[in-house]
């Protein structure tokens, strides 16, 4: 083979060679199009298509928000869909969180989630006014998303971490009640699918939190499998915003409603920059010009199925007595109530909702609302009623029936409990139809659910007590009032403001009222006809009453509190609401000292002046609350101190109980010390001692702080000494007076006047005790120079001087708190 043939076949094979190689692995062309970016993200994950689409990864855990509504407004909601179960906490199931308008803006790659600022606006044609006020207050971003992928007006972006986040603060509630420090875990987070679902108006997403910490408190132990590690889970809403056809409310204080208000600088000069108007659902009649009228909707609240009976039928009725206040308004099925459907969500936008809601520990119960920020449009509202009160007002009952007399227990604890879940069910849900609490109403025989009612508890003609009349059985008559003034549909060509006025004009000439919350409060509070749970149109002849009453629970107090069976020593859970029974009505009638009736009083209305509470119903008032300390009152009989036995193992003692310093066994003299402490305290109330200087000063014929303290002193001090039992309350209730005495000139609320004449006082009880203890025995000597010696101590050094600390009751509620129950 010659060079040249031996170099062609090489080349030949070497061809050949390539040729094979390149046929064997070229790919083949596919006819399918190559994904988009788009598509390649959603590819295999789970739609939940609606108002706001958005997508589960269920590999990757991610969630996916698919956006197209631009600049547009709508509402963002998020709620803590299952709770800690902790009054004291306070993050309960169903519990609405932060409620705001945002509007999605594409800015590049981002998008941001805006948030208006309509606490400041200009009703005005000129835009460039109106720009003028925008660019004036700031304005949130709230989130800010990346965008993972677009096609044609929508994007999409990761919203993990926007719904995987402590959006309700549940990390900061645990930090403020004690219970530790927490932090969000991510990897034991995730969407929560059950909860999670998408409507054509709203969108709504649920997510597992949990929150990784170093627990330091009791409350979170109490009610977590593992306190280091709490879950719960949050619910996010974007719900569409209702149309401009709801007509907003101006506000008339007379009426008593929430408010949602904003300053107006569009408004002329001459009118009031800050505008309000009241909160209110939606409802018109069908026909305007009827006097009754079908609504063209009817506004309906659904019944958590959760629920049990009896509760269940006492909530339903409750509620329903609203409609009596909206047939009063001129509507017909206006008002209904329903039981919620299984495979709803009670935090679906779409449902107004009343949620039965556990806890480990006794509290209040609140309704809220979900309202439009741009009208006060209700949108939805929320009730959270306890479920432990119900076993409250059982207990109650108890203690006052005294039942367990034999086999034959009758039913009235359970009626008397049922009843108050009739009015609490119509009382919170009145909050939801944006009503404010009414604490005058228990003046006007119960003229409003609105008020906090304290049971009625009769005597009968055979001298046994009586709970056939302890609470309402329907709509109050002020009620109707406040639903006609927020709800009347006017016919055309109707001046509305006049006929609202004229309306609440003839409620104060019928005798109604209407005082709200913050003149209420028993610790500042100086109207003596606006309380929380007081009876009766006098609140001094009430506490007199009321005294009574409890003093023949007690007599009749003993064993048959308690089923057979039932260690002995359950006498002290029913004692404890039995023996601070009066507790609300002292609050009450101290407000009388000192006090001022007054209205909610407009320029040129028919309501009455303001005027000083007259001098002798303030003196009443101050005899009635130093007779709630005296020993008659206070001591309890030795039958009864005979059964009060020790707690056995597995029921030991807890805040429920009187807490006292006789270790197992109950402290008599320290029931006596708080019960004392608690009327005391408010009669030298700070802000009270200062109405009392002022009052006298303008006019002598009103009581000052000194003449209230030579009573209050004569009274207590200088009365005759008891001995044994008796004269050891004395005793106890005097030392009370002279710590209450110092802590009021400390106080830092009294003026210099208060802290003169509260010296002047102490000196002269520092003289009186070293001039009488000569002339007393050697148990009252002994207690007279520990007195002087101790105000003689808070004279010579008053700053440094530590007052003992204030013996405390056990917590009242739920028959009464000092926090609001409504959307506060």
């Amino acid at each position: 083979m010659t060079l040249k043939q031996s170099t062609l076949q090489i080349f030949l094979w070497t061809l050949i060679t390539i040729t094979s190689f390149s046929c064997t692995t070229q790919t083949p062309q596919s006819s399918e199009p190559e994904l988009s970016a788009w598509d390649k993200t959603v590819k295999g994950l789970e739609k939940f298509g609606g108002y706001v689409p958005y997508y589960w990864d269920n590999k990757t855990g991610k969630i996916y928000l698919e956006i197209d509504k631009w600049d547009t407004e709508l509402l963002y909601v998020n709620y803590l869909s299952a709770g800690v179960g902790s009054n004291d906490i306070g993050l309960d199931r169903g519990q609405i969180g932060g409620t705001r308008i945002i509007s999605f803006k594409r800015i590049g790659n981002k998008v941001l989630m805006f948030q208006p600022n309509y606490d400041y606006r200009a009703t005005t044609e000129n835009p460039l006014e109106t720009k003028a006020i925008e660019d004036a207050f700031a304005r949130s971003i709230t989130w800010g998303f990346t965008i993972v992928a677009e096609q044609d007006w929508s994007v999409l972006v990761d919203a993990t971490d926007f719904f995987l986040r402590d959006a309700h603060n549940v990390s900061g509630s645990l930090a403020r009640s004690g219970q530790g420090t927490y932090r969000l875990d991510k990897n034991r987070s995730a969407l929560n699918l059950e909860g999670s679902r998408n409507f054509p108006e709203n969108t709504e997403v649920d997510v597992w939190l949990t929150f990784n910490g170093n627990p330091s408190g009791g409350y979170i132990r109490q009610v977590t499998p593992d306190a280091s590690a709490v879950t719960v889970r949050q619910h996010h809403s974007f719900v569409q915003l209702p149309d401009n056809q709801f007509e907003p409310r101006k506000l008339d204080v007379r009426a008593g409603y929430f408010t949602t208000s904003y300053k107006d600088y569009g408004v002329p000069i001459a009118e009031d920059i800050n505008q309000r108007y009241i909160n209110r659902h939606r409802l018109q009649k069908k026909d305007p010009e009827a006097a009754m009228s079908e609504p063209v909707e009817p506004i309906i609240y659904y019944l958590d199925p959760g629920t049990p009976e009896p509760v269940r039928s006492a909530l339903l009725d409750g509620a329903r007595w609203w409609n009596q206040a909206f047939e009063a308004a001129g509507y017909k099925d206006a008002f209904l109530v329903k039981m919620l459907p299984e495979d709803a969500d009670p935090l679906d936008i779409r449902y107004n909702v009343i949620q039965w809601v556990h806890r480990a520990t006794r509290g209040w119960s609140y309704g809220a609302s979900v309202v439009d920020p741009r009208t006060g449009e209700i949108i939805k509202g929320h009730v959270t009623l306890g479920s432990l009160r119900v076993r409250q007002d059982f207990l109650i009952a108890t203690g006052l029936l005294a039942p367990y007399k034999g086999d034959n227990v009758t039913n009235e604890m359970q009626e008397m409990a049922l009843a108050r879940l009739r009015q609490l069910s119509a009382h919170e849900v009145g909050h939801t139809l944006g009503l404010a609490h009414n604490f005058a109403a228990s003046i006007s025989e119960r003229a409003s659910v609105m008020d906090y009612p304290h049971p009625q508890i009769d005597v009968n003609e055979k001298g046994q007590i009586t709970l056939e009349n302890a609470y309402d059985t329907n709509i109050g008559e002020w009620d109707k009032i406040a639903i006609t003034y927020g709800y009347q549909d006017y016919p055309e060509n109707t001046d509305a403001a006049q006929e609202a006025n004229q309306l609440l004009e003839k409620a104060y000439a019928d005798g109604l009222r209407f005082i709200s919350d913050y003149d209420a409060r028993p610790s500042s509070g100086s109207h003596p006809f606006a309380h929380l749970w007081d009876n009766g149109k006098d609140p001094v002849v009430e506490l007199n009453r009321l005294l009574n009453v409890r003093q023949k629970a007690i007599a009749n107090f003993g064993e048959d509190v308690i089923p057979s069976g039932a260690p002995i020593a359950k006498i002290h859970d029913v004692l404890v609401p039995i023996y601070f029974l009066h507790r609300y009505q002292v609050e009450a009638a101290a407000k009388v000292v000192g006090g001022v009736e007054y209205n909610y009083k407009l320029k040129g209305d028919n309501q009455d002046a303001m005027q000083i509470v007259q001098p002798a119903w303030q003196k009443e008032a101050v005899f009635a609350l130093l007779s709630s300390v005296s020993p008659e009152s206070l001591a309890l009989p030795e039958s009864l101190l005979n059964q009060l036995y020790p707690r056995p193992i597995g029921y030991y003692g807890g805040r429920e109980l009187i807490d006292g310093h006789t270790g197992p066994n109950f402290d008599a003299l320290g029931a006596a010390e708080q019960a004392a402490t608690h009327s005391l305290s408010f009669l030298l109330n700070a802000s009270r001692a200062n109405r009392l200087v002022e009052f006298h000063s303008r006019d002598e014929k009103f009581p000052g702080l000194t003449e209230v303290l030579d009573i209050s002193t004569e009274y207590l001090v200088e009365s005759k000494r008891q001995e044994g039992y008796s004269g050891a309350i004395q005793q106890r209730v005097q030392s009370v007076y002279v710590n209450e005495l110092m802590r009021l000139y400390k106080s830092g609320a009294g003026s210099s006047q208060v802290k003169a004449v509260v010296l002047a006082e102490l000196e002269s009880l520092h003289d009186w005790y070293n001039r009488n203890k000569r002339y007393a025995n050697s148990n009252w000597k002994a207690h007279y120079a520990y007195l002087a010696h101790e105000i003689s101590q808070f004279i010579e050094e008053p700053k440094e001087y530590s007052i003992p600390a204030e013996a405390t009751m056990p917590p009242g509620s739920p028959i009464g708190t000092d926090v609001f129950c409504g959307t506060h």
